[in-house]
């Protein structure tokens, strides 16, 4: 998979060098391009942002920038451009697994009160465009929030986990809440381990994970049962 990012902050995504995308990057599963937006901005103080027509607070992105840093990213019509915006669908398990599909992925990080739209519809002309957004609240930047989704969509990526069986056990995958999780010692500060996950029966062990399952999700994310 390729990734590329777009941001006036690309020094924020350092902590891709780490972990387990980080391993990645080191294997060639994942390739990382990371590119400063003012880079493409030609003035004497690499202007990327103007006042907005209309009126109104704060300062817009600027076309310009935009236009010539997809043209040096995109490849061809078969990249998917997502742009963070609290206005976009919501990002969701089901999101990270249809991306992790795609074979290059290019985020757009938007700062002030956004990127002219016309940014966003033009790029349209060229690739598949997603907004996209993280819950209902604001960020100052589509940093935070790209950072998060390529943490979600790269660990779904062939290779990058260890034990692909431990992506088949988590939270949102069957539409539930993950069971909780124990390790050693048995008993620490007086709480045990429920008895159940000593007794090596797996049947029980099972029934026992889904009905923490059930538990958990009525009580913490009842929306996800319909409640």
């Amino acid at each position: 998979m390729r990734i590329d990012i777009i941001s006036i902050f690309p020094e924020f995504f350092g902590v891709l060098d780490i972990s387990l995308l980080g391993k990645a990057r080191e294997k060639g599963i994942i390739d990382l391009g990371v590119h400063n937006l003012r880079d493409f901005a030609h003035d004497r103080h690499r202007t990327v942002d103007d006042t907005p027509y209309g009126g109104g607070a704060g300062m817009v992105m600027k076309p310009e920038p935009w236009g010539e840093a997809f043209d040096e990213v995109l490849t061809d019509a078969s990249s998917v451009v997502i742009f963070p915006s609290p206005a976009g669908e919501r990002f969701t398990q089901a999101t990270a697994r249809e991306l992790a599909l795609e074979p290059h992925l290019v985020f757009g990080c938007g700062r002030y009160e956004g990127i002219d739209q016309r940014v966003i519809a033009h790029t349209s002309t060229r690739a598949r465009v997603r907004e996209v957004s993280l819950g209902d609240y604001v960020l100052n930047g589509g940093e935070v929030a790209v950072m998060a989704m390529i943490e979600a969509i790269g660990r779904l990526v062939p290779g990058v986990v260890g034990n692909p069986e431990s992506l088949t056990e988590e939270s949102h995958e069957d539409g539930l809440l993950e069971y909780p999780s124990y390790t050693k010692p048995g008993v620490w500060r007086d709480l045990e381990v429920p008895p159940v996950l000593l007794s090596g029966n797996h049947g029980a062990i099972a029934a026992w994970r889904h009905e923490q399952q059930l538990e958990r999700t009525r009580r913490v994310r009842p929306d996800l049962l319909g409640e």
